[in-house]
């Protein structure tokens, strides 16, 4: 049986002196262990012990370096082969690297530094990858919706039967809801439940990355492409391959990169930023946004064509103010979960508390309900959490605000504060939602009538 903790590092070269000395610099590190052989006679020998990785002299006097590379590959395609050569010959790297060498080095005096931290980089990715093939085995088992996502009410139904329906087919799905509704977990619990469910799930938020830098971050880059581009980088799009990206704040992508995302969703394939290479991908595609696309293809900022490829299967999520009895169902799980994960006695939330739960609009949605009730669970030093251990925002508790006497005026700019605080001082877009002039905002603003900061 295979030592985890040790990384066979098999050396293959005909040079007894240079040979030898690559096996004494690798094997400074006590975590590898090191076998070299003088011809790949005796190397195919003892490829049966299956190296982590292989270097591999690519001038051997009785062998050509790329037949024994595929024959490397065609016994084990999982064992990385980093070829040495005294030829600095560039058309040759290309076509080792095409057919599955890791790395290409060429014999100098930085060789054996390069091929430390060659080997290094691989053992990174080694450990990676059990760490994912171990999570692989439990993600059926998190995902399984009809637990993580919690609720009964008639509109989450709706929801999990859409989820079925999208993880039986790799039909793109657009998720639409408000800030904290959960559209990631319902993304997570379609490909976990997918036939896909082996493979990467990679999100991305769009709204969260610099639009100079999301065309890298998607699509990747070659060296020297830009400024500070020192190494090629893989692009998320890669890293998806064959399971599934979360595009999510898809609304917020920049008109000019939807061009180009247009065309990756049409031809299925990608060019790396600065590459000239076309890269086939195997990605099933989820977005999620809580704008409405189609008005935001009115207001020419949101491609039509990139629109109707996108839509796919959609699923509304209900804001949590929608969902009656569901919020004292979250409301509990929380503060077990609380409870548990802080070894805190079991609390339960008295039908007082409850009630002044449900008739809080929530405009957080399940995140804030979430972090109001592990606040409540701290405050609590009973077994029940009552109505004055949960802290409400009263600035957007519709109840509360109908229960004050106050003029109409007053009432507009509560309102109005309400919604630049929800929508992050966005006055343009306040002035969509509610229908008034954006100069009456900045003009309330000016007058010390809101805050915009």
């Amino acid at each position: 049986m295979k030592n985890n903790q040790s990384f066979k590092v098999f050396i293959v070269e005909d040079d007894m002196w240079y040979g030898s000395m690559l096996e004494h610099y690798l094997s400074l590190n006590p975590e590898y262990e090191v076998k070299r052989f003088e011809s790949p006679g005796d190397f195919f020998a003892h490829l049966h012990e299956v190296p982590d990785v292989v270097t591999l002299d690519y001038s051997l006097p009785d062998s050509d370096g790329t037949e024994v590379l595929r024959k490397i590959k065609e016994f084990n395609p999982d064992i990385r082969v980093i070829v040495i050569s005294g030829q600095e010959d560039v058309a040759t790297a290309i076509n080792l690297l095409k057919n599955g060498a890791f790395d290409y080095i060429v014999k100098d005096d930085d060789t054996k530094d390069r091929l430390w931290n060659s080997i290094l980089h691989l053992r990174e990715i080694s450990t990676l990858k059990q760490e994912v093939e171990s999570l692989k085995k439990q993600v059926g088992r998190k995902y399984d919706f009809s637990q993580i996502i919690v609720g009964n009410s008639e509109p989450m139904e709706r929801v999990f039967a859409l989820i079925e329906k999208a993880s039986k087919t790799n039909i793109t799905v657009s998720i639409t809801g408000e800030t904290g509704s959960g559209k990631e977990l319902v993304a997570k619990a379609i490909h976990f439940n997918s036939e896909r469910h082996a493979m990467p799930f990679v999100a991305v938020n769009v709204a969260a990355i610099p639009k100079e830098l999301l065309e890298s971050e998607l699509f990747g880059h070659e060296k020297g492409s830009f400024t500070g581009a020192v190494t090629r980088r893989i692009g998320k799009f890669e890293e998806a391959d064959k399971g599934t990206l979360f595009l999510d704040e898809i609304g917020e992508l920049d008109i000019n990169l939807q061009a180009k995302l247009l065309r990756v969703v049409q031809e299925r394939e990608i060019t790396r930023v600065g590459g000239n290479s076309v890269l086939p991908i195997n990605v099933r595609i989820i977005v999620a946004t809580h704008k409405n696309l189609l008005e935001e293809v009115k207001n020419k900022t949101f491609r039509e064509d990139l629109y109707y490829r996108l839509i796919g299967l959609p699923i509304m999520l209900p804001p949590l103010r929608e969902r009656g009895n569901d919020i004292s169902i979250l409301a509990k799980n929380f503060v077990d979960a609380f409870c548990k994960e802080n070894k805190i006695n079991r609390k339960s939330i008295s039908p007082e508390a409850q009630q002044k739960l449900i008739s809080y609009p929530f405009p957080g949605n399940v995140r804030e309900l979430k972090s109001i009730v592990e606040l409540a669970v701290v405050m609590s030093d009973e077994e029940n959490i009552l109505p004055e251990h949960i802290t409400l925002n009263s600035s957007t508790s519709i109840n509360d605000l109908l229960n004050r006497e106050t003029t109409l005026k007053e009432f507009e700019s509560q309102i109005i504060q309400h919604y630049l605080d929800k929508y992050n001082k966005d006055v343009l877009l306040v002035a969509r939602k509610l229908d008034i002039g954006k100069s009456t905002i900045y003009r309330m603003i000016q007058n010390g009538e809101l805050k915009s900061k």
